[in-house]
């Protein structure tokens, strides 16, 4: 398979459902460039996503992510992995959707909770009680997830390579 046949392809999903592993091996797989829209802000802010939103806030972090997709979704052969609340914004919605082919990444409850158990980097997860902010996510983000996915994946019991071979198959069924 070979990168000329593919649009950019945007990650999708909760926290803890595998995004930047799957993207990373998909975009090796795909011969195209893999780019985390999280790490980009790190990296252009020299600073981490926790003290981003300590000192601005949620919105402050939601603006940032929005014009951070929208510089990485106008590069070519790219494989992105968003952060989990992007969907929340419409202007992101909408850049997602023109731009690329957009996989949802979709996994449980109990997954989210076994693989962000010692999880210290997401500020969201911070406080005491991990599930009912997961739960909460979930609810008000799903119908997102759901309304610009062109594909979803279930990310609960396959391997990474799995996942992406389930991608790739759906990729390959598009012609």
């Amino acid at each position: 398979m070979t990168k000329k046949k593919h649009k950019n392809i945007f990650l999708i999903g909760p926290m803890g459902a595998g995004k930047t592993t799957v993207g990373k091996f998909l975009a090796r797989r795909l011969e195209m460039h893999f780019h985390d829209s999280d790490d980009e802000i790190e990296r252009k802010t020299g600073a981490s996503l926790s003290w981003i939103f300590d000192i601005e806030g949620l919105s402050g972090y939601r603006n940032r992510e929005m014009k951070v997709i929208d510089e990485l979704s106008h590069m070519k052969d790219i494989v992105l992995s968003t952060g989990g609340g992007c969907v929340e914004t419409p202007e992101v919605r909408d850049i997602l959707q023109k731009r690329g082919v957009v996989v949802y990444m979709e996994v449980s409850l109990d997954t989210q909770l076994r693989r962000l158990k010692h999880d210290k980097r997401r500020p969201l997860l911070q406080g005491d009680d991990r599930e009912d902010v997961l739960i909460k996510l979930w609810e008000k983000r799903e119908p997102y997830y759901e309304e610009i996915a062109d594909f979803t994946v279930n990310t609960d019991t396959c391997s990474i390579q799995d996942v992406c071979n389930q991608i790739l198959a759906w990729l390959k069924s598009r012609g």
